[in-house]
């Protein structure tokens, strides 16, 4: 009577500091694998990872208005004001395509009103806080200079998903070849990678405020509110490489 090839399991219990499980099996050749079918000596492990990045970039709107009888009047006091705010903000570097001006002029009961805003993406976070420091000293309060808005571009939060998931794996490699290494076998190549889960999250933990709760937020703890960090858990099945291509390969 044929006897089927007899089959040896065998499995880590759970890595309690990191809360998760690694998972061994071991195969004599001829008998099929209970998961792939492939009859390939694995090893399976999980693996998580956290990148976080601050924000690359940072809108800044200011705003200005005036009120008039006349016309003339309203609309010469704002331009001339403008024209000095957007000379300002080329003059710290910021290329056109990142400097929008809208103007609205109306007409009121007790004569005229013209308002205008300038809004401008910084990459520069140092000459964004030099202009708004210039802004706040050289114009009076008719102007607003509105706080900054930090945020990424798109190019940069998949660069950070990207990141979050290739240290994931490279964190999972390490973890199979100690585990082949406390077992006595010889890591291969990965047969199965897949991303299992995936977490996105923005904010970090600010200073406390006054008791009144009115003094402002540092650029600083703005920036870091603003940052972003992706959480990424990848599961990966690697062979194990057999003794005699171990032998060969040495």
């Amino acid at each position: 009577m044929e006897i089927a090839p007899a089959q040896v399991f065998g499995a880590l219990g759970p890595d309690l500091s990191h809360g998760k499980a690694t998972w061994v099996r071991t195969e004599r050749r001829g008998a099929k694998s209970p998961s792939s079918g492939s009859g390939e000596r694995e090893v399976q492990v999980s693996a998580t990872a956290e990148v976080s990045a601050p924000p690359d970039r940072a809108r800044v709107c200011v705003l200005v208005g005036s009120r008039k009888e006349a016309a003339v009047q309203a609309k010469s006091s704002v331009i001339r004001r403008l024209d000095y705010i957007v000379q300002s903000v080329r003059g710290h570097g910021v290329q056109e395509d990142n400097i929008t001006v809208t103007k609205d002029f109306r007409r009121i009961e007790s004569g005229y009103q013209m308002e205008a805003e300038v809004s401008v993406i910084f990459s520069d976070f140092g000459k964004m806080e030099d202009l708004c420091n210039l802004l706040a000293e050289k114009l009076d309060n008719s102007v607003i200079v509105s706080s900054p808005q930090f945020f990424h571009t798109p190019e940069v939060v998949e660069n950070i998903r990207r990141q979050a998931c290739l240290q994931a794996v490279a964190n999972s490699r390490r973890k199979a070849f100690e585990v082949c290494r406390l077992l006595g076998q010889s890591l291969g190549r990965p047969l199965i990678v897949r991303e299992e889960e995936t977490k996105e999250s923005e904010g970090g933990a600010s200073e406390p405020l006054t008791p009144d709760n009115t003094r402002p937020l540092t650029m600083q703890q703005q920036i870091n509110n603003a940052s972003v960090t992706v959480y990424s858990k990848v599961f990966v099945t690697f062979e194990l490489k057999s003794k005699d291509n171990c032998k060969r390969n040495n």
